[in-house]
């Protein structure tokens, strides 16, 4: 099947799921990306469970600190 990662059409496996995708990308710093799946947010505990289908659009999203001086 085919996914939207991140803006790149990629193939994957039928069934794969949100934590498969985020260790076959190799996404630096895992514990601190949130993933949006067709604009809506995974919560964290269920990237395991939450399965992809055809087509979905999947985006990584690093929040940074930052601050005034």
């Amino acid at each position: 099947m085919f996914l939207l990662v991140a803006g790149d059409k990629k193939e994957v496996k039928d069934g794969l799921t949100v934590r498969e995708l985020i260790e076959s990308e190799n996404i630096e710093n895992p514990d601190y990306v949130t993933v949006a799946v067709n604009d809506d947010f995974v919560e964290s505990e269920n990237y395991g469970t939450r399965v992809l289908n055809e087509n979905d659009n999947v985006e990584f999203l690093y929040f940074m600190g930052g601050g005034s001086r």
